[in-house]
Formats: structure tokens, sequence, C-alpha cells
């Protein structure tokens, strides 16, 4: 019997409306090729993941435009109206291939700087816990506000993790959280929170501050400099 293959699982099906512009943000040019490019290019670098399935809107008709093409495998499936749904839709797939026993590496598709270290450690620990996530604990004073735009509270930090992505999971392990979550109507803000509703203690992984989520203007000039002194502008 064959090895388990990891997929990079990236929901794109959404159209980025707090960037304001005419495409959708994964499409924006970042240091001269777009964003979801890269962020494909990181994560098919890693030599343990064996391709990658993109979920997009039935409308989208800038990734044929885009021609993105790599030696491993890049499947395109239709996404959903949430990115829960996204998820789904590529895990069905997978699942329809014979890829029961294979694992989802689900990206934000517009997180381009995720770095090489950060992707192999999720990898080398998440797979041998059945799953796990990157994350970095929250550093910062948070408060809580009251409704009407005043500070109700300060909010223990102790124990706190900024939740990113990658997320890995076991594709039929995921598939069935999702399933249940949706069955009872659970908000689901990543994969690892439908883990954690049907009894799953997702391993947190350290991650990197740099792996920004790009969702307003000025992120691309950030990940473009994160970019650089990564040095991982090349076309």
């Amino acid at each position: 019997m064959s090895e388990p293959r990891i997929w990079a699982v990236l929901p794109a099906a959404g159209v980025g409306r707090r960037m304001g512009g005419p495409l959708p943000k994964q499409y924006l040019p970042l240091a001269g090729r777009p964003v979801i490019a890269r962020t494909l290019d990181r994560l098919l670098a890693l030599p343990a993941v064996h391709g990658a399935v993109v979920a997009l809107s039935p409308e989208d008709n800038h990734w044929d435009a885009l021609g993105y093409r790599h030696r491993k495998p890049v499947h395109r499936v239709p996404g959903g109206a949430e990115r829960s749904d996204s998820v789904q839709s590529v895990l069905h797939w997978l699942a329809e291939q014979g890829g029961t026993r294979d694992y989802a590496l689900v990206h934000d598709a517009v997180r381009p700087c995720v770095g090489m270290a950060e992707l192999e450690r999720l990898i080398d620990r998440a797979r041998d816990e059945r799953g796990g996530l990157l994350a970095f604990p929250v550093r910062d004073t948070l408060k809580r506000d009251d409704g009407d735009g005043h500070v109700a509270r300060t909010v223990d930090r102790e124990g706190l993790w900024h939740a990113l992505t990658p997320q890995l999971f076991p594709v039929m392990a995921l598939r069935e959280a999702l399933a249940k979550a949706g069955e009872a109507g659970l908000t689901i803000t990543d994969d690892a929170s439908a883990m954690e509703a049907v009894g799953g203690r997702p391993r947190l992984i350290p991650g990197e501050a740099t792996n920004i989520k790009i969702t307003r203007p000025a992120d691309l000039a950030l990940a473009e400099a994160i970019l650089v002194a990564q040095g991982g502008t090349g076309a």
C-alpha cells in the first residue's frame, strides 16, 4: 500500500471586498507575480507535498488566464459560499480520487510569506499527532469592548495563541468534522475549530509572525518587504 500523500488545499473562492479593487485579492500582483502563484510556489516547493487542489468560484475567470503550471499536479475544484464549503469541496474531490488516507494541508491563498522552516516543522510534528496548526503566542495586551466603542475589560493573554495557516489534518477526519459542525450549525472560522468541535485537540506548532494574511491594500507592501527579506521574490 502506498504512503499517504499530503495535498496543499487552497480555499480561494472569495472576492476580497476589503481590498476595494477590481481583482480578487489572491490575483493581485505581488513583486511581479499574482499572490496565489507565490503562495502555491511556497507550498509546492516542500518535498513532502504531493500536489495542490485549489477551490475557486465557478465564475472565476482569472485562474485560467493566470496559466499557473508546476511539475507537481495542481487541480481546480468548485468552491462554495463559505471557506468551510470550499474546503469540503476539495476533501470530497480527494476522497473520490482515492485519497482517503491522505492529508490536507489547508492554507489561505493570501498567505504567500509562509516560511519553509515553519512548513517543515508543521508537517514533522502534526502528522505524527494526527493534526495541528501553525500559531504563535499572543504578545500584545488584549481589550474587550463594551459594544459601544469603549473598553469593557482587559483580557488575560496567558495561554492565548494567534491561529495561522497552514493547518494539517487527515482528509477523512477533517471531512467528517466539517460535516458534523455544519449539521450542528456551528460557526467554523478555521479547520482546527471543526476538529475541536468533535473532540479533537490539534497540536499548536510555533509559526512566524511574518506569515501574514493579505486582507488590506497596505498588506501588499508589507508582504513584498517580507519576501525581499526572505530572498523569495524571484520569478
